[in-house]
């Protein structure tokens, strides 16, 4: 049986479905007989965890988790791809092998941690997932007699989630060209098939003032903590003129040394928030005029620094989710409405920036707690073996869900489709072509 193709045989469409479904099946067991070794790759990398752009031993642990696999030499894997903590790891038809040009699936790991409470958004159970599904489909399409199928499956290991934006020095760098689709799954406290995270700009503000004895000649002084406060206030108020969807939130990382001298710097960093691209620009203009009113009313100099990449909103496959629905619920999955999932409260990441290159998914999967995400609760709900049922079953149904791309030409159509109509909506069509 082909990509695409229904075999010739007595039942016809019928037959072709059920042995689709047959596929499905030991793609599940592949991932089940490999569950052990899974759930030590995800412990693994939660019991050390790492900060962006350092993940060296996950980094490590996952090259040789896929360098090891059985028979010898079945993935090729690139370590260092791109990044220090990147990866690349690649299983298809063997070099040399006359083939049309093949189907590439991209499936996706993140695992750096938070700072101070560890893998409190389960990074851990993000790359298991990425992993396992990988490896199902790697299994099933093993699974069939004859040739090998013009399919590439391709596992990228992705840092730098949290800070900085792994998946976008990898988009610069080239890394997504030619994945056909890709997949992820993120840990949360409900299954949905989406959620709509938002775009996301982050700015660093430093104020410089000038210094004096704050008893003695404060006048004398420029008081830059005095410009943080006002920048502060201002936000503030601006939140009664924002809209409802969007998010302004930040810290004053540095005000001053010691009470008795004016601070002659200080510093903030922000993040703001909105549903899409297109309105982002809008809010971080409104903000920035508040930081500058600070620096103007406190005889302050601003300097006003953005972050190396702007995180943009995951833009929705509706045809791709439905697939992994489908599949999920014949797993038990039980998904929150679709109301729910369109009007859910949401994050940001940088898979939203790959969604602007390449179709994909970004699930969220329930791991068995109730806790919230980026808490201590959760980073000990994500090292729980509790959760390795519902992540490995996550997997399955991105295995699945795969599957059902490579063998379904109408699928694979109505998902491109999808991807370019979205593109559109966003305006950004030219920008990637």
């Amino acid at each position: 049986m082909r990509p695409g193709e229904e075999r010739p045989v007595e039942g016809g469409a019928c037959a072709a479905v059920f042995e689709v479904e047959l596929l499905k099946l030991r793609a599940a067991e592949c991932i089940d007989e490999a569950a052990e070794r899974l759930g030590a790759l995800s412990r693994a990398i939660w019991s050390e965890p790492e900060l962006a752009y350092e993940e060296h031993h996950a980094h490590d642990v996952l090259t040789r988790f896929f360098q090891s696999e059985r028979p010898a030499a079945s993935w090729v894997v690139q370590p260092h791809y791109q990044l220090v903590t990147a990866f690349r790891a690649e299983w298809g038809p063997p070099r040399g092998w006359a083939a049309p040009s093949p189907l590439h699936l991209g499936f996706l790991c993140e695992y750096d941690a938070l700072p101070g409470i560890g893998h409190a958004c389960g990074h851990n159970l993000i790359a298991e997932v990425g992993a396992a599904a990988a490896l199902g489909v790697k299994g099933a399409l093993e699974s069939l007699p004859g040739p090998p199928l013009p399919v590439k499956v391709i596992v990228l290991g992705t840092p730098a989630e949290e800070d900085g934006g792994g998946k976008i020095d990898l988009i610069e760098a080239g890394a997504f060209k030619n994945l056909d689709v890709v997949f992820m799954a993120h840990p949360s406290q409900e299954n949905a098939a989406y959620l709509p995270d938002v775009a996301e700009h982050d700015v660093t503000v430093k104020y410089y003032g000038k210094a004096s004895h704050a008893a003695a000649y404060p006048w004398e002084g420029l008081n830059a903590l005095d410009a943080a406060v006002l920048a502060y206030s201002n936000l503030s108020v601006l939140r009664q003129q924002m809209k409802p969807t969007w998010r302004v939130h930040g810290i004053i990382k540095n005000g001053g040394v010691k009470p008795n001298i004016i601070p002659s710097y200080s510093e903030l960093i922000y993040y703001f928030r909105a549903p899409s691209m297109k309105e982002l620009p809008v809010l971080t203009k409104k903000a920035e005029d508040c930081f500058r009113a600070a620096a103007l009313a406190t005889g302050c100099t601003v300097e006003i620094e953005g972050g190396a990449h702007d995180y943009y909103n995951v833009l929705p496959n509706k045809s791709l989710w439905k697939a992994y629905i489908e599949n999920g619920k014949k797993l038990g999955i039980d998904f929150i409405s679709e109301d729910a999932m369109l009007n859910g409260p949401s994050g940001s990441t940088d898979f939203g920036n790959v969604t602007f290159v390449v179709p994909g998914i970004h699930p969220y999967f329930y791991i068995g707690s109730n806790a919230l995400n980026h808490t201590e609760q959760y980073t000990e709900a994500a090292g729980s073996q509790e959760a390795q049922f519902y992540t490995l079953r996550t997997a399955k149904a991105l295995a699945m869900t795969a599957l059902d791309v490579i063998f379904k030409p109408e699928l694979l159509e109505r998902i491109r489709e999808d991807f370019k109509l979205k593109l559109q909506e966003e305006e950004f069509l030219n920008t990637v072509e």
